[in-house]
């Protein structure tokens, strides 16, 4: 497979050196979702031994495919696999498992099943970076002072260092080395930072191809955040990596399969849920949750998107389409770079035109530091429209939306593919990290982005079995039903499970649900900093896939609204099980 042209970034320079901001993969509230690679058939038996794991034959005759013959113990065996062929008294489960549930004996509520401890010949080198011993996997990070990774986390001053990222990353593939089977091999955990900034398409090449050569692994964790390049060097030369190339077209991953997977949602699936939700329950109504000059105007609305890449003007012609198709099409469309030398002027320009055209309602599909601008200009210019957040990184986090101006962002809304919170010190990877280890991570605020990425790798990881290879791994990962559905976590699935249209995906996130800015509630942000303003979720968080959305509005309404879960939603309590740190 040759490299393929990079389509990370393009335009002037400056474009080039802020780049794709949009492309952040922003998985803060997705919480312990992504450890369950599998989905219960009987929703309402999660933690019974007679569970059924979704376990789909592929056709294929390796160890993907689980083999049911009568009084054989295979692998991958779940416990559930185990009890339907009566089986599962005589396998010695270890402590790792709580034979009274089927599950691994820790307190996330997505634990998953126990699955068989491997005996006899793994098959040995089955893949590059994988041996009889041990699985190679690089985790990937960003260089230290890189200039818009830094640019977008000073907004909310965010103090993780790589080497708090890199501690922090050890102590979690060590839980999941303790409590998932991985077939007789260990972890050889290996740590990379970047050697250029990740906006440049030249060093991201040129780091995929030194991690390859110096390390030979089996798959890489994480990647620039702004360029593809990375990602497809990677595929040519045959590794796996998740979450290492900001969101791309479908044929994107389709051209790379079996090699490159994402966790957040495309863009395209993002718009599918904002188009669909703007269809049921704002257009053709007043805006009545903009300022006095707007208010109970019968809505026009405006668009505001980011311009990072080639992608772009194809994704806002896709929005403008889907609004001009449901007879509301934008009165006014602006796109906009992110560069910091200039963002003040394009806000003045932005809304001295949005204003103009009479417009009472903006459709904001862009990064988290510009609202900043745009908002404190609205309130220089005395204009109050509603604002609606297009299932945008990292704008749908209560920590970014505190430093917006409150006089405009307290008429927000939209839609996000976040889910709603819970204090993370009593549930999440914060919480399941204090549990492992005694201690809380060093990398405090920053652990929920990327924790998610071995969350993913490992729970396919054994539900592969032992002859592992990239396209055993992608096999086991389309023929899950996805994670556990839940209020606290997204929905993940891959494959083509009928939400796109017949495309496969590759990408993660399937649903998405209301939220509504409150100006006046306070509490906790996604980094655990007490402050006023928080992101209310309508109906608890109720999640919703593509098809679902309702049709009852039920913006800035306090009843079933939720801020901020202490514990756990009624459903979705953690288990007790003693900490292995004592």
């Amino acid at each position: 497979m040759e490299p393929a042209s990079s389509s990370g970034t393009t335009g002037n320079r400056q474009m080039k050196r802020w780049g794709p901001i949009v492309g952040v993969v922003a998985v803060v509230a997705i919480g312990g979702g992504v450890l369950v690679a599998t989905q219960d058939s009987d929703k309402d038996s999660a933690d019974t031994a007679a569970s059924t794991t979704a376990v789909a034959d592929t056709g294929a005759t390796d160890s993907t495919t689980a083999d049911t013959t009568p009084g054989v113990v295979t692998y991958p065996m779940s416990y559930s696999q185990a009890v339907e062929q009566g089986l599962e008294d005589t396998i010695d489960w270890g402590e790792r498992c709580d034979t009274s549930t089927g599950r691994i004996a820790t307190p996330d509520y997505f634990r998953p099943e126990c699955y068989a401890p491997f005996e006899g010949d793994n098959g040995g080198a089955t893949a590059p970076g994988v041996t009889a011993d041990e699985i190679t996997i690089v985790y990937y990070e960003a260089q230290e002072d890189d200039l818009v990774t830094n640019y977008i986390t000073s907004a909310i001053a965010v103090d993780d260092t790589n080497a708090d990222q890199f501690a922090t990353m050890a102590e979690i593939v060590r839980y999941y080395e303790t409590y998932y089977e991985l077939y007789g091999r260990a972890i050889n955990f290996v740590t990379y930072e970047a050697t250029g900034e990740s906006t440049d398409d030249v060093s991201a090449r040129a780091d995929a191809a030194a991690i390859a050569e110096q390390f030979h692994p089996f798959a890489v964790l994480n990647g620039p955040d702004f360029t593809s390049a990375f990602a497809d060097e990677l595929a040519a030369r045959e590794i796996l990596c998740i979450g290492c190339t900001p969101g791309q077209p479908p044929e994107f991953y389709s051209d790379r399969d079996p090699y490159i997977f994402g966790l957040d949602g495309s863009s395209i699936q993002k718009q599918t849920h904002v188009l669909e939700f703007l269809e049921k329950q704002i257009i053709g109504k007043n805006a009545e949750h903009g300022g006095d000059a707007v208010k109970d105007k019968p809505r026009v609305f405006g668009y505001v998107y980011l311009e990072s890449s080639a992608a772009s003007a194809d994704l806002a012609a896709n929005m403008s389409a889907g609004m001009e198709a449901m007879g509301a099409p934008f009165a006014e469309t602006i796109a906009y770079e992110l560069d910091p030398f200039t963002l003040q002027q394009t806000a003045a320009l932005v809304i001295s035109r949005m204003k103009a055209a009479g417009v009472t309602t903006i459709v904001f599909e862009g990064d988290p530091v510009a609202p900043r601008d745009f908002t404190t200009e609205a309130t220089a210019q005395e204009y109050f429209p509603e604002w609606i957040v297009a299932a945008s990184t990292l704008v749908d986090v209560t920590a970014f939306a505190r430093t917006y101006d409150q006089e405009q962002w307290q008429h927000a809304f939209g839609v996000t593919q976040l889910a709603a919170r819970i204090n993370p010190v009593n549930a999440g990877y914060f919480a399941n990290y204090v549990w492992f280890t005694g201690v809380e991570p060093p990398a405090d605020d920053t652990i929920a982005i990327f924790a998610v990425y071995p969350a993913l790798f490992f729970a396919v990881l054994q539900y592969t079995g032992p002859n592992l290879t990239a396209e055993t791994f992608r096999e086991a990962l389309f023929a899950s039903a996805g994670t556990i559905p839940a209020i606290s976590a997204p929905f993940l699935t891959y494959g083509d499970k009928g939400y796109w249209g017949g495309v496969a995906d590759y990408q993660g996130v399937d649903d998405a649900t209301v939220f509504w800015w409150d100006a006046t509630a306070t509490g906790l942000d996604e980094i655990r900093r007490e402050g006023t303003g928080m992101y209310q979720y309508v109906d608890g968080g109720k999640r919703f896939l593509p098809g679902e959305w309702p049709t009852a509005e039920k913006l800035f309404v306090i009843d079933g609204a939720v801020a901020l879960y202490e514990t756990a939603p009624p459903g979705e309590e953690r288990g007790d099980y003693p900490s292995p740190a004592g």
